[in-house]
């Protein structure tokens, strides 16, 4: 029996007066990927940002019902602590500029004023690039800036800088869309990886990366959760008209 990280009853998000996620419930498996998918404007991204509270730094917007981690309400931490917990990684690769890639690594640390030894800030850098997949491409390199890396390259470090936190969620907002195909393959192959240590939320456009990744899959419209499960079954078998439709493409 698979026991669930994060769960959601009757949540919803505004934008002012604009509804943007109507009364969502979804319960979230520890170790899997979902896949959170549907047309663009429909509420994946807002849902994805709730769930660690960025949503809130968005000014009039608001939300109301709970989002649970483990038995506690997000709603009711210390949103720095939400964040330590539950990672992001934004559509684009978004290493910082002017910080070497060590420096980007453990960055979250300085960030939030945690003071770290020295070997133990090399510690976390060398475990969170081996687990982002990037350890042996930037070793050699490691107090150059990121900037002469390839773009999947650089969202491999993003991931490792979420990652160095040890967050138990990480939340993934189309991660590959800025990317060539190879790089998208090997994040695709590196999500894979991860879920043995985290669980993975991920929003994407592509249906087909959906399938190839998740063992989930929620699919929204218009701000509702439309149908959630298991992704082989929605797509051979969904159970509502709107997902057949979108996965059939006969709306996007």
């Amino acid at each position: 029996m698979e026991s669930t990280i994060v769960s959601t009853k009757g949540f919803n998000a505004y934008f002012g007066t604009n509804h943007v996620v109507k009364d969502v419930n979804i319960d979230i498996p520890q170790n899997n990927v979902v896949a959170v998918m549907g047309p663009s404007g429909c509420g994946k991204t807002t849902f994805l940002r709730c769930i660690n509270r960025m949503h809130e730094l968005i000014p009039g917007a608001t939300a109301n019902g709970t989002i649970m981690l483990h038995n506690e309400n997000v709603y009711d931490m210390h949103p720095i602590f939400v964040r330590l917990k539950i990672g992001m990684v934004f559509q684009r690769p978004n290493p910082f500029p002017n910080l070497s890639i060590y420096d980007n690594v453990i960055a979250g640390y300085k960030l939030n004023g945690i003071k770290l030894p020295k070997e133990e800030k090399d510690r976390i850098v060398e475990h969170s690039l081996t687990k982002s997949a990037l350890w042996n491409e930037v070793k050699d390199a490691l107090h150059k800036k990121g900037n002469f890396l390839s773009g999947g390259q650089q969202q491999r470090l993003c991931i490792a800088r979420a990652i160095a936190m040890e967050p138990e969620v990480l939340l993934l907002d189309e991660p590959t869309s800025a990317l060539d195909p190879i790089s998208t393959s090997s994040i695709e192959a590196l999500l894979h990886d991860l879920k043995k240590n985290y669980t993975l939320i991920i929003v994407t456009h592509n249906m087909q990366q959906a399938a190839r990744v998740s063992d989930r899959t929620a699919f929204f419209y218009l701000g509702e959760l439309v149908e959630y499960d298991d992704t082989k079954k929605m797509f051979t078998n969904p159970k509502d008209t709107r997902t057949q439709n979108y996965i059939t493409g006969r709306f996007s």
